[in-house]
């Protein structure tokens, strides 16, 4: 959130995206992608094509890249690369696909040319190493990150390495040795009449803004994610019907009006006055300045809307 709106203040010139699909991934959608269009330059490392590559800065790269499934050769030999698990385990990742082309680079190797092209000044930064030898990154990791002491010796034991966290090691660096839990005051949103609390999902068949199904077998959705999940009790209570079209509209303080278009709704075991939507679609309803305490995260669990026919409703006449 910070940094789109330095991107709206003029504060950020240039946007370089390492993969990702950013303007998908960030809330507030039409926000984000007037911020981007602020940039004088805009640059994606990319294995493929994604709504990002659309929202352009005055000018505008796509720079595809190796993707982690296809060989890396370089000077020193095959690379690989490292890459976390959700239990902190740390591996390697190495392709074995032939590249889709010969002139692909890696996004090591396209980071070090930009770094040693607009940074010649730093002779003490040996890119033109780090781009033909990996390991010699990892070698700069390992003095300066804990936990990845021996970093090149340790990842290529089977399985890796696990990184440390009191969880695992069952050491609380606290002043009595032990894990310190707080007391938050429960706050409980609530929406007012004729609107709902809205919250985004996933489908199961879903990686980050990546969907690779229109299904969602967890909650026996098939073929569309334009679908707004919503308490039996609430579609009678607002006068809808199931599979009605409606617009998703989100109520926020700032007086504008954010509108996903187009949700079939869908009578679904929800709470009572809550809904729920796929992310991203639902993205764009995500006010920039509703953020959590603290962490200032998007309130994406926590959206306000009302719901709006897509048509005029017409009434049967009996004869």
């Amino acid at each position: 959130m910070n940094s789109i709106k330095a991107m709206r203040e003029g504060r950020v010139k240039v946007f370089l995206a390492l993969a990702g699909n950013f303007v998908r991934a960030a809330p507030d959608s039409a926000v984000t992608e007037e911020a981007m269009r602020t940039c004088r330059l805009t640059a994606h490392i990319s294995t493929k094509l994604n709504r990002s590559h659309t929202v352009c800065g005055a000018t505008a790269l796509i720079l595809p890249t190796l993707g982690r499934t296809e060989r890396d050769l370089q000077a020193s030999g095959e690379q690989f690369v490292t890459v976390e698990n959700s239990m902190s385990q740390v591996h390697t990742s190495q392709g074995r696909l032939e590249p889709a082309s010969p002139v692909l680079l890696s996004e090591v190797a396209i980071l070090c040319r930009l770094a040693r092209r607009t940074l010649d000044g730093r002779a003490d930064i040996p890119w033109d190493e780090f781009e033909a030898d990996y390991g010699t990154i990892r070698e700069r990791i390992s003095r300066i990150v804990p936990g990845f002491h021996d970093f090149n010796a340790r990842v290529t034991r089977p399985g890796g390495f696990q990184l440390p966290n009191p969880v695992n090691e069952g050491v609380f660096r606290t002043a009595v040795g032990k894990a310190l839990f707080t007391c938050n005051e429960p706050v409980v949103p609530r929406a007012p009449a004729g609107h709902l609390l809205l919250q985004t999902l996933r489908s199961h068949d879903q990686w980050n803004t990546v969907p690779y199904t229109q299904n969602d077998r967890y909650r026996g959705i098939h073929g569309s994610r334009h679908v707004v999940l919503v308490n039996p009790d609430d579609v009678r209570g607002l006068g809808l019907t199931e599979g009605e079209q409606v617009d998703l509209v989100s109520v926020w303080g700032d007086g504008t009006e954010r509108r996903a278009e187009g949700f079939a709704v869908v009578p679904y075991p929800t709470a009572r006055g809550s809904a729920a939507a796929y992310y991203p679609e639902t993205n764009v309803l995500v006010p920039l300045d509703s953020v959590a305490d603290i962490s200032n995260q998007p309130t994406s669990k926590g959206i306000v809307v009302r719901l709006e026919t897509r048509s005029p409703r017409t009434t049967p006449t009996s004869s």
